[in-house]
């Protein structure tokens, strides 16, 4: 069973924030909710700046999932973390949790006020049948039940966002990284699936001398 990860190559990132458009605009997300976000790290620095894609990682071990007090998350095969909208009570604990800030609120104000929480579900929709007007309504298209990849990473023009089998993004970057010989750090990655849960694991990646250069480099 393939474990769904998202990996954002910040060598690649131009902050053109397609990615972020492609999440509103496939699942109507409401206005004030960013499910994706690009944020920039080291700004200011020179030759160090660098834009990355940020949004919900569907973490190995959820620490969403551990707070919840209504136990309104839970993870699919896939290893997608989502939540059930019904069972959410507002209540902020997986925002205060989650070290991506990925958990959004509809509405502005205490905790408990703001409305269900939402976040990025990889465009695996909830707990509703697959493709359902109730499923939509909630959370957004499914695309995973089509057999599609999420639109976020379809839409990134340089590749630099990617998702899908974590063992087939970790082939591609290894590969990107020994080509350039340069970026073999991944931005939370470590934090999020755990240095040990797939071959390349954050600062874990190889990087190469310069003359390093694989046949292909796949996008």
């Amino acid at each position: 069973m393939a474990r769904m990860k998202f990996i954002c190559d910040a060598e690649r990132c131009i902050e053109c924030n397609g990615c972020v458009t492609a999440c509103k605009n496939e699942h109507d997300v409401p206005w004030g909710v960013n499910r994706r976000r690009v944020v920039t790290l080291n700004d200011g620095i020179v030759g160090a700046e660098r834009s990355i894609s940020v949004a919900c990682m569907h973490c190995s071990d959820a620490p969403c999932q551990a707070v919840c007090p209504v136990n309104c998350f839970y993870k699919t095969e896939d290893g997608v973390v989502l939540h059930d909208k019904d069972l959410c009570i507002g209540c902020g604990y997986c925002f205060y949790a989650c070290p991506f800030g990925a958990p959004q609120f509809p509405q502005a104000g205490a905790f408990g006020l703001r409305g269900k929480m939402d976040k990025c579900t990889f465009c695996a929709g909830g707990p509703e049948k697959d493709g359902s007007k109730a499923e939509i309504e909630k959370y957004g298209r499914n695309r995973l039940s089509e057999g599609k990849l999420p639109a976020c990473a379809e839409m990134c023009s340089t590749k630099a966002l990617l998702a899908g089998d974590g063992d087939v993004l970790s082939d591609i970057y290894r590969e990107r990284v020994m080509r350039r010989g340069r970026g073999g750090d991944l931005w939370g990655h470590a934090t999020a699936y755990g240095r040990a849960d797939s071959k390349p694991a954050g600062a874990a990646l190889p990087t190469a001398p310069a003359a390093a250069q694989p046949a292909a480099q796949k996008s």
